[in-house]
């Protein structure tokens, strides 16, 4: 190490870091800390400009130090402004901010689509797949919603219903991410019920509550997916149960049947089958048929198509399936597995692996591919 080297740069970088706006004394431990590093690593790996690697070095750790100055100083401040200990005021603004981003100025499928990528942390991508469109749609229909707020006071709660549909798609998103987003919809959808005293608002918690309960059977060990009919209903929570079930069924006492109600009794019936096979089919063709009144949607008609197979046999259920336009998403998995029910296994096969091929993600994929796979194999001699 040539030590009258780093001497003789030493004021040289110095002069670099005062001018580039550093108190000479932070300036000068800097510079004494970049010495320090190229003697450690300079024997090993010279650098082809001395001066500049050291004004670097000296420069970076010039700001380290400056913000690690300024977080300790805060950090005190903070100390200083500590309330006296005692019971916190249970403070909470997420719900609230959920309202105010479903802003009247904006169409309830826009305050929807803003309130999940501002709030509810959702991706562009999710939001696109949950409303069936591409996702360049999707990017547009946000820009616009926040466009149309921009400069405008948010201070318009807006209605109930759109923050429902917000907290429904952030729960089925929820269960991927670092954050648990179901989990935190089902907190903040509790917190909507004491508010609002209101039927849907009680089948959407019940709702949410009956399918969280199946969430530890839902994935295999190694991480892939389980179909309900082979979860181990063993490991379904049944307190979570009980109280989604009671919650449901004082909000049907009111005859003010809504979606999420709906949708919280097909739950229901799942939840109340002792096993896969004692499932009461025929009630949750009923339910579904309730469903298409209400909502009109095509992916109830497709999930109404699973339960006419299981209830009618699965020459109905593709029956059902053909009055429904093939780009539904998952639309060949519904109709790999009917054919698969029908004993038709090449076909089965053949649409599991074209429907694995469109699988929005990994585990789906895998799974999709599996069953492929597992009918192959019975067919080969």
């Amino acid at each position: 190490m040539d030590e009258a080297l780093l001497r003789s740069l030493s004021p040289s970088v110095l002069a670099v870091l005062v001018r580039r706006g550093a108190d000479f004394a932070a300036a000068e431990d800097a510079v004494q800390e970049a010495l320090v590093e190229a003697v450690r690593v300079w024997p090993a790996d010279p650098p082809r400009d001395p001066k500049g690697w050291l004004i670097t070095v000296a420069w970076r750790k010039f700001l380290d130090a400056t913000r690690s100055d300024a977080a300790r100083r805060r950090r005190e401040d903070l100390v200083d402004e500590e309330p006296a200990p005692g019971p916190a005021p249970a403070v909470d603004d997420t719900l609230q901010l959920y309202f105010l981003c479903a802003h009247p100025s904006l169409t309830p499928s826009s305050a929807v689509a803003l309130t999940l990528r501002a709030v509810g942390g959702l991706t562009t991508r999710q939001i696109a797949q949950a409303y069936l469109v591409p996702e360049a749609t999707m990017a547009q229909r946000i820009s616009r919603a926040k466009r149309t707020v921009s400069g405008t006071r948010l201070d318009r709660p807006g209605d109930v219903a759109t923050v429902l549909r917000v907290l429904y798609l952030v729960f089925n998103e929820g269960y991927s991410g670092d954050v648990d987003l179901a989990a935190e919809a089902i907190r903040l959808t509790r917190q909507l019920a004491t508010q609002v005293d209101h039927p849907e608002v009680a089948g959407l918690l019940a709702l949410m509550l009956l399918h969280h309960a199946r969430r530890a059977s839902r994935t295999a060990p190694d991480g892939s997916l389980v179909p309900l009919a082979e979860q181990d209903r063993a490991r379904w929570d049944t307190r979570a149960i009980a109280e989604g079930v009671g919650i449901l069924q004082a909000a049907l006492a009111r005859d003010q049947l809504g979606e999420f109600q709906a949708q919280a009794a097909i739950a229901a019936l799942h939840a109340d089958a002792p096993t896969a096979e004692e499932t009461d089919w025929v009630q949750i063709v009923e339910w579904y048929d309730e469903l298409v009144q209400l909502t009109d949607s095509p992916v109830v008609r497709l999930n109404r198509a699973v339960a006419v197979g299981e209830a009618d046999g699965p020459r109905a259920g593709l029956a059902a399936l053909a009055a429904l336009d093939d780009a539904l998403p998952r639309h060949t998995a519904v109709a790999a597995y009917l054919r698969e029910r029908d004993g038709d296994v090449a076909t089965a096969a053949r649409l599991y692996a074209e429907a694995a091929r469109k699988a929005p993600d990994l585990a789906e994929r895998d799974h999709l591919t599996r069953r492929a796979a597992r009918l192959n194999d019975r067919r080969r001699p």
